[in-house]
């Protein structure tokens, strides 16, 4: 028994020897944020609800001998899990400073978007499932999971120029009803330079997606283009961005397309353990069902801002304001406005 024992004490010693000697570098962040949100629709019946956002993530790292860094990460998700809370494919880092994207990689056009600011919290007025019009500058970006992107290192042909390249093609299976990505090429860039005392930023992208869908083929497929520039004195920032072009496989079961174009401005400014963000959203869009022409506008003019103070390290109490008016087949619907309260903990 004594034989046994020491031997199973040995192996589990020689296993857990070589586990940590084989293991790789793991971090975990995160974040808990919640709040209540007060819902003030025009022509409809004020709400209350609590919104929730809670994250983890795990960081996987670790470094070869030629001084390349191999990593990937996963999420664990509480709430609010969607599409795109998916693992990571992996990230090779060379030592030249690029980095190379593989799996579920993403597209090089939305990863040069500039970040506007608007509210930091929570809150949003809902609009009908048919208005298309859209906010984000990255709207017309999107590619499948068999893709990878090429991240330059900083300095690329001309100081304080960085760009990114990234394509990925279909699955082989055969097409359904609904509209899906099969395909993308694109490419962003980021510009940064100094005015002064401002830190300059410009950002700027395009891209190409290709999809396909049984019965009815899409007259435009998803595809598109933005610019924006965000400019920092100091404690203060000001960046305004464009987009425009095309996008399939929205609303009503993913049966329609759209051309749209979105115009936003925001500013933040930092004051000790206080944040303020004020930012607007413009949204124009035409909506038709796929492989037909026509259509009517949809719009959206978002107006938001927020108040943050940082209550302790990593917690953030939150004030937050959003004002929409809309527009659905150019007929105003789903104006309203909303507002939040909450705090975020981050590790």
């Amino acid at each position: 028994m004594k034989k046994e024992l020491l031997m199973g004490t040995a192996l589990v010693s020689t296993l857990g020897a070589a586990s940590v000697a084989e293991a790789v570098t793991a971090t975990m962040s995160g974040n808990h944020q919640t709040g209540m949100e007060f819902d003030s629709p025009t022509g409809g019946t004020d709400t209350n609800a609590q919104i929730n956002d809670n994250n983890f993530t795990v960081s996987l790292s670790e470094t070869t001998d030629g001084g390349m860094t191999i990593s990937s990460s996963f999420k664990l998700m509480d709430e609010n899990a969607g599409a795109g809370d998916i693992d990571a494919g992996f990230t090779l880092a060379f030592t030249d400073g690029s980095k190379l994207d593989l799996i579920g990689a993403g597209n090089a056009s939305g990863s040069h978007a500039i970040s506007v600011p608007g509210s930091a919290g929570a809150e949003g007025v809902a609009t009908t499932s048919t208005n298309a019009a859209q906010t984000g500058l990255d709207f017309g970006t999107g590619s499948s999971t068999l893709g990878l992107e090429y991240h330059t290192a900083s300095d690329f042909i001309a100081d304080g120029l960085k760009m990114s390249f990234s394509t990925s093609t279909d699955s082989g299976a055969a097409a359904t009803t609904t509209y899906r990505i099969d395909s993308h090429i694109a490419v962003g860039a980021t510009y940064v330079t100094d005015l002064g005392d401002t830190a300059l930023t410009i950002g700027a992208g395009i891209s190409q997606v290709d999809g396909s869908k049984s019965d009815t083929a899409v007259t435009n497929d998803t595809n598109g283009y933005h610019v924006g520039l965000s400019a920092v004195t100091g404690d203060l920032t000001v960046a305004v961005g464009f987009a425009d072009g095309d996008k399939a496989g929205v609303n009503k079961s993913s049966a329609d397309e759209i051309t749209a174009d979105v115009v936003k401005a925001g500013v933040k400014y930092v004051t000790g353990d206080l944040t303020f963000n004020v930012g607007i959203a413009t949204g124009d869009a035409k909506d038709n069902t796929i492989g037909s022409t026509g259509g009517s506008d949809d719009s959206k003019d978002v107006t938001s801002a927020s108040v943050s103070y940082a209550v302790a390290s990593g917690v953030t109490a939150i004030l937050g304001y959003t004002s929409l008016e809309a527009s659905d087949e150019g007929a105003a619907t789903d104006d309203g406005s909303a507002w939040y309260i909450g705090a975020n903990m981050a590790f």
